[in-house]
């Protein structure tokens, strides 16, 4: 909290509020569904909140930092983000390695079920089905979309599809992302 006078109580910042998100023990995978969402919805607008977000998603979960991912876009059943084709990502081909571009589907799939998930269950990538399309010789983004929750009982799974795009706008890969939704108790 910012200091502020004694009579006066101050709203939290988003500093604040981002080292709270990231601090606090995760209940399960990533976060609580929609704290995410509105973190990002805070954060996105400012100056460097995007770059800012992604560093937190990294710091939540590390592994996702080996790709630098951006986060372009998140909404209720979509995620955009984007990886560059650096040496870090290329495989012995010079093309951006398979594993990156399943790093990224996972992310940009994990964030999209975690801004639609009911906060009464939780969710956790149960299986990945990947196609490959072509070689993927530049920058990526990848798209993840899910269909309307349909009612949720205690279990179900919810197929995520991810497809990533090189810069001139070819599918390079696909990948259906399994999600196993079960209730909080």
């Amino acid at each position: 909290m910012r200091r502020t006078p004694n009579h006066v109580r101050a709203t939290p910042s988003c500093r604040d509020y981002a080292e709270r998100w990231v601090t606090e023990k995760p209940y399960y995978v990533m976060s609580s569904p929609n704290r995410s969402l509105m973190l990002w919805q805070r954060l996105s607008p400012l100056p460097a909140g995007r770059w800012l977000f992604a560093r937190l998603v990294c710091r939540r979960a590390p592994y996702f930092a080996t790709i630098r991912p951006r986060i372009v876009e998140l909404r209720h059943g979509r995620c955009e983000v984007r990886i560059r084709k650096r040496r870090a990502v290329e495989n012995h081909l010079g093309t951006v390695h398979a594993i990156a571009i399943c790093n990224m589907a996972e992310l940009a799939a994990g964030l999209a079920s975690d801004a639609t998930v009911p906060a009464t269950h939780r969710w956790i990538p149960k299986g990945m089905t990947v196609d490959y399309l072509r070689k993927a010789g530049t920058d990526l983004r990848a798209v993840a979309e899910l269909e309307l929750i349909p009612a949720l009982g205690e279990k179900a799974e919810l197929p995520v599809y991810v497809t990533a795009y090189d810069e001139s706008g070819e599918s390079v890969f696909r990948a259906t992302i399994r999600m196993w939704l079960s209730a909080r108790h």
